[in-house]
């Protein structure tokens, strides 16, 4: 903006130079001109007065006397104060007030001479190599009639003019620079006037270039630049807007997508992969750095999705498809792929969403798995009451003996039936959350006691010893109704199966917490010499009709659910479980719950 500034400075100083240079050289040449003017009129006038003088002037000419013109042009320079010079009709000098006539030449071809000759008067500026100045020449016909007789000439030097043109210059010049230096800064503070708003508009648009839109342009003028700077910060503060919108907008959207549990890829109309969302790294087991702006069939991509995008891109059809995913892990992923298109039906890319339904699938996989389980568990009872139903309907009812054992079996598989019915029905309300808790605290040893005299009279059936190990001091909160439920299953199991003669025992402790002296959690430790738990079984017996010996189950009375509910119910009151077996050995349930809930 300076280099403009000065630029626009030397125009304004340019033409105002050029204008008053013209001015002064055309006065320059007007004043020469009439100082010219006035000195040729000067000398026309004493030639005319010189000639009214001389006495017979015309006759002696006609006798070329050049004593007299000698004389006579000493006499007339003194009163005329120029140079006088009589010549005759031919060019022949017949006196001269300065030199001698006889050593001058002739003067016929002289430029004077010859206008006089054709108008009468003639003028004449040279270079006088006899007086080695500028002189003015002015000569005057002398007719005696219409016959030229001669010429009288009179010559004065130029220098008293030139010296003054000399002036005239020097002062013109002189005056020309203080012009120049006066327009000088008067042209910078005019340029500067001028451009000083236009750099600060040329400021404030390269910030907003840069994307600063809170530059502002702050000028006073109320001219067209003024206007000009108003349209500039209007224009600011509209892009400032739609730029608060497109960052809020892209923010949202931004958020939208890292937050969504789908995973979304969009690729464009050159299959290069331009945004990854941060499930869709997770689901692919990648980075976005690893896929922004390289080829979708670069990158190692399934096979199959790479054929479906392909297919995609040559049809131009959204397509539905549902792909086994192993790596990073085994899932199977929902694929929808849209194509994208611009107004004109011209292709622009494509959004792949990318749904990861594994646990859908596993879930309907469980689910039919529980009909199929619970079908199976119904059918057993069901059958053997038909059947024994039948029996007795064909004849066994004459033999009291056997009608009574088929009853008792009818009775007993019935009884089974209501359990199992009881446990699906329990258990759907336990997995679907329906089960309001009433936290309060309970005594632990009068809890856990109590609790084993419900079961005593199972265990005494088969001489099984039960035990307690619980401190007389120990409370927790819990929903007393279904912590007395997880006991009661944790037992029934021990004595299910644990022979007769053996033993199961309930322990009792606080784990430590972050501060010392105040329990973080209980841990429950229900043990028994049982027949043991496989290896190979001891991640799945908490699945729903899971059973480890299904003859020895069935033949107890076990549902298959119990410990399943137990695993739910454990969660509601956010602890864990696990279980440790020897086989042959026994088995520990061990039980962690918190002594306060949250």
């Amino acid at each position: 903006m300076n280099k403009f500034r000065t630029r626009l400075a030397l125009l304004y100083i340019v033409l105002i130079g050029c204008a008053v240079l013209s001015a002064g050289v055309f006065v320059a040449f007007l004043l020469e001109r009439s100082y010219m003017n006035a000195l040729q009129e000067s000398l026309k006038r004493e030639i005319q007065i010189m000639l009214a003088t001389i006495p017979n002037n015309a006759e002696q000419y006609a006798r070329r006397n050049s004593d007299f013109f000698s004389d006579q042009a000493r006499y007339l320079k003194e009163s005329a104060g120029a140079r006088v010079t009589f010549i005759a009709a031919d060019g022949s000098v017949l006196g001269d007030s300065d030199l001698d006539n006889r050593d001058m030449d002739n003067h016929a071809s002289r430029q004077e001479i010859r206008e006089a000759a054709a108008s009468g008067i003639g003028y004449s500026k040279r270079y006088s190599d006899s007086t080695r100045s500028n002189m003015l020449y002015v000569a005057m016909a002398v007719r005696n009639g219409p016959e030229i007789t001669g010429y009288l000439r009179l010559s004065m030097g130029l220098g008293e003019i030139e010296t003054t043109v000399r002036h005239m210059w020097w002062g013109l010049l002189g005056g020309l620079l203080v012009v120049f230096v006066i327009a000088g800064l008067i042209s910078y503070r005019m340029a500067y006037q001028l451009t000083r708003p236009i750099e600060k508009i040329t400021r404030v648009a390269r910030q907003i270039t840069n994307m600063n839109y809170k530059s502002r342009v702050y000028l006073r003028n109320r001219d067209e630049i003024g206007e000009l700077g108003q349209a500039i910060n209007t224009m600011a503060d509209s892009l400032q807007q739609q730029m608060h919108r497109i960052l809020e907008n892209e923010s949202q959207l931004s958020s939208v997508l890292d937050n969504m549990v789908s995973g979304v890829v969009m690729i464009d109309e050159e299959g290069r992969v331009v945004l990854l969302n941060r499930s869709a790294e997770e689901i692919l087991g990648d980075t976005s750095k690893d896929w922004i702006g390289k080829k979708y069939d670069s990158a190692k991509h399934p096979y199959e999705l790479i054929q479906l995008i392909k297919e995609c891109t040559e049809k131009g059809e959204r397509i539905r498809d549902e792909i086994m995913f192993h790596f990073p892990e085994e899932r199977i992923l929902e694929v929808n792929l849209v194509p994208m298109k611009a107004i004109e039906d011209e292709w622009i890319g494509l959004v792949i969403v990318l749904h990861d339904i594994t646990a859908i699938r596993r879930l309907e996989k469980v689910r039919s798995e529980f009909v199929a389980n619970v079908s199976h568990e119904l059918k057993t009872p069901i059958a053997a009451v038909k059947g024994f139903a039948e029996t007795l309907l064909a004849g066994a009812m004459n033999d009291a003996e056997t009608a009574k054992s088929f009853l008792q079996i009818i009775y007993d598989e019935s009884e089974r039936l209501n359990r199992l019915i009881g446990d699906i029905l329990e258990l759907s309300k336990v997995e679907s959350k329906r089960i309001p808790l009433q936290f309060s605290p309970v005594h632990l040893s009068s809890f856990v006691g109590k609790t084993l005299n419900m079961m005593r009279s199972s265990a005494d059936k088969k001489e099984i010893g039960l035990e307690m190990s619980v401190d007389e001091e120990t409370y927790m909160e819990a929903d007393e109704d279904r912590l007395r439920q997880i006991l009661f299953n944790l037992l029934s199991n021990g004595i299910n199966y644990t022979p007769e003669g053996g033993k199961v025992k309930v322990e009792v402790e606080e784990v430590p917490g972050a501060t010392q002296g105040e329990a973080e959690k209980i841990r429950f430790i229900i043990s028994d010499t049982g027949i043991g738990i496989p290896k190979k079984d001891l991640p799945r017996i908490f699945e729903r009709f899971y059973r480890v010996d299904k003859a020895r189950s069935r033949s107890s009375g076990g549902t298959g659910l119990g410990l399943s509910i137990v695993k739910h119910l454990v969660d509601l009151h956010g602890g864990s479980i696990r279980v440790e077996s020897d086989l042959g050995l026994g088995s520990r349930f061990i039980l962690e719950l918190p002594v306060i809930q949250s």
